[in-house]
């Protein structure tokens, strides 16, 4: 069986991008993807500088053709258990097949986790949106609903209130308002439904509105929602390495891969990057980590054939 020195789970931004940088270090790689990029239901990636529209498949299918012309190596398929071996790691696919490799670089990114509200899952990633910066743009102007589960929401339809006059804030299954929240809200106007959300309505492959308990309807046009972000990193724990929770201003958005500066995780030899580490980084900085993580896993590489090289010269 070929030993790889570095095996990348995942062919997102952050493992594309740290593939090429070890494909250009000369290293053996391997990247295994299984197709479902966090962001697959979008239709273009947004804030990436001269990619700025474009379809993220077309991204990725051109990362693909630049680490194969440095003679990086692909292999389709989802890795569900990973284990330590004598002298470096086995990965395991859900197919049965196994790969070996010196390294590891997990950049599997995340699963949004949305609310249990019918019609959001359908229209995720179109005119059901998280971010004002990936898609904000895409519904300027346009009457915007905040669905509100947590305290987050608040900021959340600030942050849409510069994208259009027109914001409501659905109170859903949020906590009560504070006296500050409602001051903000006013002062933005920024208008406030209570009620428990039932639905969201659907016409000609558009939102129209927002449905209440109890059958009254508000219009909108697109739908703002904050996701719960896990981890795709079920298939760590036989390595002994789980994830953490992540918080922002005291509200649980997700777990996460804990990694230092360099990407390295707790584990030996395991390096990790992107959105499975950083809920919040957008496709750029999902890169740059992916190539940070590569430098540190290089250098990591080289220090042990150093070491191996001055004990063979000592013997």
């Amino acid at each position: 069986m070929t030993k790889y020195d570095v095996i990348v789970i995942g062919g997102g931004a952050a493992g594309l991008s740290g593939a090429l940088a070890l494909v250009r270090s000369r290293r053996s790689v391997l990247v295994i993807d299984d197709g479902t990029p966090r962001n697959a239901p979008a239709a273009a990636v947004h804030n990436f500088l001269t990619r700025d529209g474009v379809p993220p498949g077309e991204i990725y299918a051109l990362g693909r053709q630049e680490v194969s012309g440095y003679g990086g190596e692909f292999a389709d398929g989802t890795v569900t258990a990973a284990r330590r071996d004598d002298d470096g790691f086995t990965v395991e696919l859900a197919d049965g097949t196994t790969y070996r490799s010196r390294r590891l670089l997990v950049t599997t990114g995340l699963t949004d986790v949305l609310p249990d509200v019918p019609g959001l899952v359908e229209r995720w990633g179109k005119d059901v949106v998280h971010c004002p910066y990936c898609h904000g743009w895409e519904v300027r102007d346009q009457a915007i609903g905040v669905l509100a589960t947590s305290p987050m929401a608040v900021h959340q339809a600030q942050l849409f209130r510069q994208l259009s006059d027109d914001v409501t804030l659905f109170a859903h299954t949020a906590p009560e308002l504070t006296d500050e929240q409602w001051g903000v809200l006013a002062a933005r106007g920024i208008a406030v439904v209570q009620g428990k959300v039932e639905q969201i309505e659907v016409a000609d492959d558009q939102i129209t509105g927002v449905r209440l308990e109890g059958g009254r309807v508000i219009p909108r046009q697109a739908l703002a929602v904050q996701s719960t972000a896990r981890a795709r990193a079920d298939f760590l724990v036989d390595l002994g390495l789980e994830t953490t929770l992540v918080e922002a201003n005291g509200v649980e958005v997700g777990t996460a891969v804990k990694v230092d500066a360099m990407g390295a995780t707790q584990v030996p030899g395991v390096f990790a990057a992107g959105n499975v580490t950083n809920p919040t980084a957008q496709v750029i900085p999902s890169a740059a980590a992916g190539l940070m993580a590569a430098g540190g896993l290089n250098y990591d590489l080289i220090t042990e054939e150093t070491t191996l090289a001055v004990a063979a010269r000592s013997s």
